[in-house]
C-alpha cells in the first residue's frame, strides 16, 4: 500500500498526488511541495489516503509542510507580482507586435520561474519577447501557449444556462465531447446551440450520457415494428425523458404518430420487448446454374520473349 495525498494548485484544476512524507493534512488546508516547475504551494483536496501498489503511481514528489502564515502572506505577494507581470507582458507584445493574446500568468511559490500563458493561431516567434521579460523580472521566463477550451476555463466566463462555465468552476479535466451525445438528447444539432463560449461542444453534454444510454436499451429503435393498444405501427420517434415512443400506425398511415408509453409497447411476436424492423434485403433469383447466363471464357494470352531466341529444327535427319 502507498500513502498519498491529493493537491490541486488552481480552482478546478488538475489533482496532483504527493507522498506526504510524514504529514498528515485535511482537505482546505495550504501545503508547501516540491514540483517539477520548483516550489509550489497548493490546497488539499483529498487528505492522506492508502492506496493499492498496483496503481502504477511512482516517484511521488514529497510533501515539505504545511502552510504557515508567512507562507500564505509570500502567496498574496506572488497574486499581486502576477497582475503586474501581466500588464508588462501585454505592452511588450505590442512593442514586438506579436499576433498572440496574453491569458494568464503564474508564479511559482519561490518566484524561481514565471509562466505566461497566451493564445494564438499559429506559431509565434516570442525569443525575442523571452529576452526582453528575462530582462525586466531577472528570473527564469516560460511562454506557453495553450487551447481556447483551457483560455475558457482561466477567463471563466458565463455558459448557455447563465452560470458559470463548468471547466472553470468543478471540472479537472475535458471529457471527449460528440454530436452524437446531442442527437441522443434530442437537441438541435445547430453549432450556435450546444457550443460554449469557447467555441466547442458544451461540456455538459457528457454529465447525462449514461443515463441516457440507459434508458434508450430499455425503449424500441427507431424504425422498430410494435404492437400498441390501438395496433401495429412503425416507431418514428424515441423520447428518453418521457420513456415512451411515438409510432405510426398501418392502420392510419395518413394520421399523426400517437406516444405510447414502453410499458403500452410490445413485439407483435408476444415477446416482452419488440424487436427493430428487419433491414430489407434484394431478392436472390432461383434459376438453377444451368438458366443462369454464363460469361464467355476470356482467351489466354501469350506472350513473346524478345530476348529467348527461337530453337531451330535439326534438319539433318539420320
Amino acid at each position: 500500500m502507498i500513502e498519498i495525498i491529493g493537491i490541486r494548485f488552481r480552482n478546478a484544476g488538475k489533482i496532483y498526488y504527493f507522498a506526504p512524507n510524514g504529514i498528515t493534512a485535511l482537505p482546505g488546508q495550504k501545503v508547501i511541495v516540491q514540483t517539477v516547475r520548483g516550489i509550489e504551494i497548493g490546497t488539499v483536496v483529498l487528505g492522506n489516503k492508502e492506496i493499492d501498489e498496483s496503481k502504477n503511481i511512482k516517484d511521488l514528489s514529497p510533501v515539505l509542510r504545511l502552510a504557515t502564515e508567512e507562507d500564505l502572506k509570500q502567496d498574496n505577494e506572488n497574486r499581486k507580482k502576477e497582475k503586474k507581470a501581466f500588464d508588462v507582458c501585454v505592452d511588450k507584445i505590442k512593442q514586438h507586435g506579436l499576433d498572440m493574446k496574453l491569458i494568464n500568468v503564474e508564479y511559482t511559490f519561490d518566484c524561481s520561474k514565471i509562466v505566461f500563458c497566451f493564445t494564438a493561431d499559429g506559431r509565434v516567434d516570442f525569443r525575442e519577447l523571452v529576452k526582453d521579460l528575462a530582462g525586466v523580472f531577472k528570473t527564469r521566463i516560460e511562454l506557453r501557449q495553450i487551447g481556447v477550451r483551457d483560455q475558457t476555463k482561466s477567463v471563466a466566463g458565463l455558459g448557455l444556462c447563465g452560470r458559470q462555465v463548468c471547466c472553470a468552476s468543478f471540472l479537472s479535466d475535458f471529457d471527449q465531447i460528440t454530436v452524437k451525445m446531442a442527437k441522443d438528447q434530442g437537441l438541435s444539432s445547430s453549432p450556435q446551440k450546444i457550443s460554449g463560449p469557447c467555441g466547442k461542444l458544451i461540456c455538459c453534454l457528457s454529465f447525462e450520457q449514461k443515463a441516457y444510454e440507459e434508458d434508450y436499451k430499455e425503449l424500441p429503435r427507431m424504425g422498430s415494428y410494435v404492437k400498441t393498444p390501438n395496433g401495429c405501427g412503425t416507431v418514428c420517434e424515441v423520447n428518453a425523458l418521457k420513456q415512451g415512443v411515438r409510432v405510426r400506425l398501418e392502420d392510419k398511415p395518413t394520421e399523426p404518430p400517437v406516444f405510447y408509453k414502453k410499458e403500452e409497447i410490445s413485439s407483435p411476436d408476444g415477446d416482452e420487448s419488440p424487436k427493430p424492423a428487419a433491414p430489407v434485403t434484394p431478392e436472390v433469383s432461383e434459376k438453377s446454374d444451368a438458366e443462369q447466363p454464363q460469361k464467355p471464357k476470356k482467351k489466354k494470352k501469350h506472350f513473346y520473349n524478345k530476348n529467348k531466341k527461337p530453337q531451330q529444327k535439326n534438319q539433318n535427319k539420320q
